[in-house]
């Protein structure tokens, strides 16, 4: 196998595990009010919901490679739509009127557990991030790969889950995410931005000619 393929998943796995979004505010926000070790139980629930829509991201995408590349390249430029969509979001986003608000949360192991198997934007978001970064090496992908990726993903994921651990119910992290909130989801957005442009980028060359003849 080729080893960058290990590697774009686990760093795509990275980016899905640590770019803020609904789960990773989520964990912010119990973190802040519950302490490091109540968001690290919430992010060992969510890992559950992780491994599910990274599978089945992977089985989608290493599907459409074998039915032929045109229908890849129309999921890439799909997904990196989308992933602009959600970039342009963020990059957009206001703060509240009725400011953050942390609650307590009684059982965060179930409760990232469910969070990560019921999150309706899991899956898109794992598909357009999985594209995105799989993209150049589409025609290499095959079924006897998937463990092997869906392994490298969770890695990344992991170690994106180890960052947030490690800053996660700090003091100093909850008065600057307080603080800084619409910057990071901003600065979120501009990575999610740059993904997309990497996907239509590679989509692009396999739908031009087609369009024009």
């Amino acid at each position: 196998m080729d080893i960058s393929l290990l590697f774009a998943a686990a760093i795509a796995g990275f980016v899905y595990g640590i770019s803020p979004g609904p789960g990773v505010l989520a964990v912010l926000g119990i973190g802040a009010g519950q302490g490091r070790r109540a968001g690290a139980a919430f992010l060992v629930g969510h890992l559950a919901g992780d491994v599910l829509w990274a599978t089945t991201a992977l089985v989608a995408i290493i599907g459409v490679t074998a039915i032929g590349p045109l229908v890849f390249d129309i999921l890439g430029a799909v997904s990196g739509v989308y992933l602009f969509w959600l970039g342009w979001r963020a990059v957009r986003a206001r703060r509240a009127a009725d400011g953050g608000t942390t609650t307590t949360v009684r059982n965060p192991l179930l409760h990232g557990a469910i969070f990560g198997l019921t999150n309706p934007k899991a899956y898109p978001v794992a598909v357009a991030t999985f594209t995105a970064l799989l993209s150049a090496k589409a025609h290499l992908l095959t079924w006897s790969m998937l463990p092997a990726l869906v392994v490298a993903s969770c890695v990344g994921g992991l170690v994106a889950y180890m960052i947030l651990v490690a800053v996660v119910g700090a003091e100093p992290v909850r008065r600057s995410y307080r603080r800084h909130e619409i910057l990071i989801t901003r600065t979120s957005g501009l990575l999610f931005m740059g993904f997309a442009v990497h996907a239509l980028l590679h989509a692009a060359p396999g739908l031009l000619p087609r369009r024009l003849t």
